[in-house]
Order: structure tokens, then C-alpha cells, then sequence
């Protein structure tokens, strides 16, 4: 239930980041430039690194969507999640063609995939950590039981 409450600010917060003039948008999403200029000073072009950390912000954007939609619905398939994720992708991509100062990428719709496959990957791979600890908590607590109370052996019972 939580995770499908934190949906709705972390959707408003994509949208606002992806649909709101360059100008506005920037003050969020300038981070990108300022790393991209740090790097500059170990020798790696400004436009490679712009590129590159491009690419991983916004396949961070998408990670939490993976996440969120696999915590918030458990039956839901992995394929079925990233679709989503894809899907709300290139409708973000499909409504910046419409804004002046905002340039539609075909990389952007692959990185926002790959990371909300990523999203996937974690919250799956966290639900069954989570459901392997509690089955051996479970079968331990059973193998107690069966064994009389801790401390105590079946001979020193008899």
C-alpha cells in the first residue's frame, strides 16, 4: 500500500522534471552539467561525459517506477512493469516534441527503460531475500518446536 501511495509524488516529481521548460527543468536536472564540467578535469570531454551521465540519470529517474511497481503490485509480471515503464516513457518523449525548449530522445526511452528494468530487478531480487529469510525463520522456529523448548534435548526429556 505505501509503495503504491509514494507512486503519486514520485509521478508528479518525473513530470515536472521532464515537462517543464529547459529553463525550469535545468535547476533540477543541472547537476548533469556541473559533473560533466568535473570530469573535464581528468581529460574526458565535456560532450562524452554530458552524454554518458545523461544517460544514467535518467535511467536512475526510471529505477524507482521498478521498484515501486513491483512493491506496490506483487502479482504484477516483470515484463508487465517495464512495459509500463516504456510506455510512460514515450509519452513523456511524445509530449516534449510539443514543448519549444525540450528535445525528444529515442536514448532517453531506452535508458528510462533500462532503468525501470532495473527497478525491477532490485525490488525482485529483495522480495525474495525477504521471503527466504522468512521461511528459514519459520522452519526454525518449527524445528524448536518439534525438539521441545530451546536448551532442552529429547534425551534429557525422557
Amino acid at each position: 500500500m505505501v509503495a503504491r501511495l509514494l507512486l503519486i509524488p514520485y509521478t508528479v516529481a518525473v513530470l515536472l522534471i521532464t515537462w517543464l521548460p529547459a529553463e525550469e527543468a535545468g535547476r533540477v536536472t543541472g547537476i548533469v552539467a556541473v559533473l560533466a564540467h568535473l570530469l573535464t578535469a581528468w581529460g574526458i570531454p565535456f560532450v562524452a561525459a554530458y552524454a554518458v551521465l545523461e544517460f544514467l540519470a535518467n535511467v536512475a529517474l526510471f529505477a524507482p517506477l521498478g521498484v515501486l511497481l513491483i512493491l506496490g503490485w506483487r502479482r504484477i509480471p516483470p515484463w508487465a512493469a517495464v512495459a509500463i515503464g516504456c510506455a510512460g516513457s514515450v509519452v513523456i518523449e511524445l509530449v516534449q516534441l510539443a514543448i519549444p525548449s525540450r528535445y525528444s530522445t529515442l536514448s532517453d526511452v531506452i535508458a528510462n527503460t533500462l532503468g525501470t528494468a532495473a527497478g525491477v530487478l532490485v525490488a525482485r531480487a529483495t522480495i525474495a531475500l525477504a521471503d527466504r529469510r522468512r521461511r528459514r525463520a519459520a522452519m526454525g522456529r518449527s524445528a524448536r518446536r518439534s525438539s521441545g523448548s530451546p536448551g532442552t534435548s529429547a534425551s534429557s526429556r525422557r
